[in-house]
């Protein structure tokens, strides 16, 4: 029986995944392009995880992360190269 239960949930979580995957082929082809990315805490700055958690809908830090989006790209373009 837990044979059978191990099947049945690997093949939902298979299908989550390439469900996951079509739609974002879909929404890179039809929409605008776009990125996920993960940003951790950075380190000595634990007291501040409620408002960490909260620039996740900040619309002035989401604006802000877009113009260093667009300076990288420029930079790129004209073949400076970043310090990273």
């Amino acid at each position: 029986m837990t044979k059978v239960k191990k099947w049945i949930e690997s093949r939902g979580k298979k299908s989550e995944d390439e469900y996951d995957e079509a739609k974002r082929e879909f929404e890179m082809a039809m929409g605008k392009p776009f990125i996920n990315i993960r940003v951790e805490l950075p380190e000595g700055f634990e007291d501040f995880r409620a408002q960490f958690l909260g620039l996740e809908e900040n619309k002035d830090f989401l604006r802000e992360v877009q113009d260093l989006i667009k300076k990288r790209l420029v930079y790129e373009k004209r073949g400076v190269k970043g310090t990273s």
